[in-house]
């Protein structure tokens, strides 16, 4: 668990960020690439087509020997000390004149977690320019191949939350704010607690708390390591069951979300793997009963089975639901 600790001059000091960050999405995303949750599934498949027809395997190579999919990653990567990144490239020049000493410091971190190649690695740590370019340079192929052509619409995802968010701390104030970002957060003054991958006090001491919309945070907020940085805060924002982002290469919807609907359609996509009714409503983030109703109409059109299994009831995909599914 993480507990953030404020005092009364934290409180007037919260700042809710006006944008998602790039450089927070471009690592958070990167986690969705090697492992996406559902929601991303669409997501995923089109990032990564896209970074393998521009051949951009070795990039997102480099990139994730800096960012594993799950533990600590560089807090240099995300220098929001002064706010988000107002854009890509600030937030690059922003990585690129990082101290010697903070590199040295967040790799040998990074060392910790995981077995390290050296080469790339030890000459970032040392801060050799070739070595930061080549950072810069994996950092904007790797947004321009599978952020840029999604950007509206996950601007607009985030923008939806975040007008909600400044309206509550507008009217309520900044413990309103904090009372209502999420089911993984809770405040219970002075503290905000937060589900956490480690066991973690901080404390703001009068620095305040920067709160930063994040659409590709999953489930669990993120903070800098190094509690001597200027606190910031990514919190996830609501999602649906999944995303299926418009660009100008792909169309928001598919034939199969067409001829079933969003929610039906990726309830048979999930059915891959048998699931409950419970389970299957989690992972679409709605209720059992909507999710029985959706069943119903699948299993009618031959598209799934439902077996009872003691007080359950198990549902998978058919062959024909799977052949749709495939096909569309």
């Amino acid at each position: 668990m993480l507990r953030i600790h404020f005092t009364a001059a934290d409180l007037g000091r919260v700042r809710l960020a006006q944008r998602a960050d790039v450089l927070w999405e471009s690592v958070l995303s990167l986690h969705q690439l090697a492992g996406p949750d559902f929601f991303f599934t669409a997501w995923s498949r089109r990032a990564r087509s896209s970074l393998a027809g521009a051949g951009l395997g070795a990039d997102v190579r480099l990139l994730m020997s800096l960012v594993p999919p799950t533990g600590y990653f560089p807090d240099f990567l995300t220098p929001a000390a002064n706010g988000p990144s107002a854009d890509l490239e600030t937030g690059i020049e922003a990585v690129l004149t990082t101290g010697k000493r903070r590199l040295r410091t967040d790799i040998a971190l990074l060392a910790d977690e995981v077995a390290r190649p050296a080469g790339w690695l030890d000459d970032l740590a040392r801060g050799r320019p070739p070595a930061l370019r080549r950072l810069g340079t994996a950092l904007r192929r790797y947004h321009q191949a599978a952020l840029a052509p999604c950007s509206t619409a996950s601007a607009t995802q985030v923008g939806a939350d975040r007008e909600s968010q400044v309206q509550r701390l507008l009217d309520h104030g900044s413990e309103a704010l904090l009372a209502h970002l999420g089911p993984t957060l809770r405040w219970r003054p002075p503290v905000l607690e937060a589900d956490y991958p480690v066991d973690r006090d901080l404390y703001l001491q009068g620095r305040g708390l920067t709160v930063i919309p994040s659409l590709y945070a999953i489930h669990i907020p993120v903070t800098l390591a190094d509690a001597d940085l200027q606190p910031v805060l990514v919190y996830p924002v609501p999602r649906g069951p999944l995303w299926l982002p418009d660009t100008p290469d792909h169309p928001a919807t598919t034939a199969l979300d067409d001829l079933l609907g969003p929610t039906r359609a990726a309830a048979l996509r999930h059915l891959g793997t048998p699931h409950t009714t419970t389970s299957l409503a989690a992972r679409l983030t709605t209720s059992p009963s909507t999710v029985s109703r959706h069943t119903a109409v699948l299993r009618r059109a031959g598209l799934v089975t439902t077996e009872r299994t003691g007080t359950s009831v198990l549902h998978r995909r058919t062959l024909l639901g799977t052949a749709l599914v495939h096909g569309g």
